[in-house]
């Protein structure tokens, strides 16, 4: 039987990619490119780390200066209903530089020189809703590998967040290793790993993954992952100034 999320509106038939069903969902994913929506990312981001991380929260009150990398996305959810933002995530190539991770670790023989993409910063609401947003989230990240040639995606979770990243099918990059601390989380030990994108449709089917129809079998026009690199650096301002003050229990932290 096939999985439906919450949230999910049905599937309506239109105009959309040939052999594939097109759904819509009470949300858009889309790029940041300006100030405004950088700091709706940024409260997301600080409100679900402080939940769980408070201390490594309070240097998340700001846009950090990976946001602005040339090789740097970040994504934003938002609710149709009133504009809420829903989630977050940050996207980085190393196409230009090394990914984050390696400022921690040397990645091993099998990904070194090959076109990689790290996901992080992924906070979602903390509702129901929340569930469906973080799995948009995870699709915008493989949408934006295949449009841009990424072969392998790299995430790291902390207990328990990588259990959810063994079941999307994702290996451990230092299987012997298991957690380690990273400099871009405070050093919080994660466990490190990747997922082959070139194989997702193939693996998943061989395996009857429940989010084959979501990914691979199903367009959503909500979901756009095209657009303009990078954001315009905001000017000092108070707009971001209370962000540590705000409640932090609506969101979750999910990577």
């Amino acid at each position: 039987m096939e999985m439906r999320h919450p949230g999910v509106l049905r599937p309506v038939h239109a105009l959309g990619v040939p052999g594939k069903l097109t759904e819509r969902l009470p949300f858009t994913i889309r790029r940041v490119d300006n100030e405004a929506d950088l700091w709706k990312a940024v409260r997301v981001r600080h409100a679900a780390y402080a939940r769980h991380v408070p201390d490594f929260a309070r240097q998340l009150g700001r846009p950090e200066a990976a946001d602005y990398g040339d090789d740097a996305i970040v994504f934003l959810a938002e609710s149709k209903l009133d504009g809420a933002p829903l989630g977050t995530a940050r996207m980085q190539t190393n196409l230009h530089e090394p990914l984050h991770v390696e400022e921690s670790v040397a990645l091993p023989d099998w990904l070194r020189g090959r076109p990689l993409a790290e996901m992080s910063r992924l906070g979602v609401d903390n509702g129901r809703i929340g569930r469906v947003v973080k799995t948009a989230l995870l699709k915008a990240g493989v949408l934006y590998c295949q449009q841009n040639d990424i072969t392998w995606a790299i995430a790291t979770g902390r207990a328990p967040i990588d259990r959810q990243y063994e079941q999307l099918t994702f290996v451990d990059v230092f299987p012997e290793v298991g957690f380690v601390p990273l400099r871009h989380v405070g050093n919080i030990p994660h466990r490190v790993m990747a997922f082959d994108i070139e194989t997702i449709e193939a693996r998943w089917t061989a395996a009857q993954h429940p989010l084959l129809s979501f990914f691979c079998h199903t367009y959503h026009p909500d979901i756009d992952v095209s657009g303009r690199t990078g954001v315009r650096p905001p000017q000092p301002s108070a707009r971001g100034a209370n962000v540590a003050s705000q409640a932090s229990d609506r969101y979750e932290l999910v990577a």
